[in-house]
């Protein structure tokens, strides 16, 4: 079964479990939300359940996958394949096991359940960029991912943990952004160059300061909520100087590219959002502030990355044609249900959030229908991986 072509690189299966993941946890919770579904009956509530399948099942999928495979290329290793990859996906299902049906097992086993996959990848993807240290094309920078990644484990156990569980979700956001931010930087740069023949701004002290701040506010929910506003008002101004550098009026033109610097916008908008809460000690309406990283940072350039992983890792061409641009309408639209929607008509809730989980799983779907044959296929251009 390892030397199936679902297991020649990570990006493979985990792409895989991000698209699935993304048909059917939305819709679970808008049932449990609704009540027509019960919430696994636990330690944790409902909410924490969302969240950390949302993170730490959907988001690790599709983080996993990419950190797998990019972080071999950085290196210029194979890079985990057969067997390993298969313990983790394996890892990967036990967990979203102990997460549902866990509260009727031996505490032991539902903690093993529980933090095996994350722990297992961490420390495989640390052991890749600090035993390949000298080779690593990115090594500077690289250290955020040294010192993020082992807080992800933290943030999870946190996360639920009824007293701190709002530190961890606060700590898993602030480790999912750095990692997003990261990738910004590396994969835009090389997009506008490509698309465009464009330089986009890059300095090594302002890039800096931005990882830096972004690490220091993933422990916002330790600091003094002043502090947190502060530090999250900073990063949202670095963060738009630098855009208006990232040729924005060039990038709209293809959506591929426009969405990746929609999603970027999304993180400033969160960035002013918590930023603006924390100062007033107020919460905007459905939890604006965490849903704007889900769906405007997650939900948009999570899906343009799985198409353009799956298809340039695999042989194609690197194209966007209609139903993959459908995908990336659809959570634009999903994006103003869930954030924007409420604001205008908070009355109608239960209704928006219905139809942003739709939309969400009507997105991957589609990603799904799409993408998961080239991840099952041999590479069409007779590499092996």
């Amino acid at each position: 079964m390892s030397k199936h072509p679902l297991w020649l690189v990570g990006f493979r299966p985990f792409f895989a479990l991000a698209c699935l993941s993304g048909i059917v946890l939305p819709v679970a919770w808008a049932l449990m939300f609704a009540g027509v579904l019960d919430a696994p009956a636990a330690a944790f509530t409902s909410v924490q359940w969302h969240a950390h399948e949302m993170f730490f099942g959907f988001g690790w999928a599709m983080l996993g996958g990419f950190l797998l495979t990019a972080s071999k290329n950085w290196v210029k290793i194979r890079g985990y394949h057969g067997a390993a990859l298969v313990f983790l996906v394996s890892a990967w299902v036990f967990e979203r096991l102990g997460m549902w049906f866990g509260a009727a097992w031996p505490q032991p086993l539902f903690l093993l359940s529980n933090q095996l996959f994350l722990v297992a990848i961490v420390a495989m993807l640390l052991w890749t960029l600090l035993r390949h240290r000298d080779s690593d094309g990115y090594r500077k920078d690289n250290i955020f991912f040294l010192l993020l990644l082992p807080l992800f484990p933290v943030s999870k156990t946190l996360l639920l943990d009824g007293p701190w569980g709002q530190a961890g979700q606060l700590m898993a956001l602030g480790l999912f952004r750095l990692a997003f931010l990261i990738m910004l930087e590396r994969t835009l740069t090389d997009f506008m160059k490509g698309v465009f023949k464009a330089e986009i701004l890059r300095h090594p002290l302002l890039d800096g300061a931005i990882k830096a701040i972004a690490l220091a506010l993933a422990f916002a929910g330790f600091l003094p909520p002043l502090a947190t506003a502060g530090l999250a008002a900073l990063l949202a101004l670095l963060l738009l100087a630098r855009f208006a550098y990232w040729q924005p009026r060039l990038a709209f033109t293809r959506l591929d590219i426009g969405v990746m610097h929609l999603g970027y916008l999304a993180i400033v908008g969160q960035l002013l959002v918590l930023a603006f809460e924390q100062a007033t000690h107020s919460v905007w309406v459905g939890s604006v502030s965490i849903h704007l990283f889900t769906f405007g940072v997650m939900g948009l350039i999570i899906p343009a990355m799985i198409v353009r992983i799956s298809k340039g890792h695999t042989g194609r061409k690197v194209t966007f044609d209609a139903m993959d641009k459908a995908v990336l309408w659809i959570m634009i639209a999903a994006l103003a249900l869930r954030v924007v929607a409420p604001q205008i008509a908070p009355g109608a809730y239960l209704l928006w959030v219905d139809l942003a989980a739709a939309g969400w799983a009507a997105a991957f779907a589609i990603l799904a229908w799409r993408v998961i044959p080239f991840l099952l296929q041999p590479r069409i251009d007779g590499r092996e991986h």
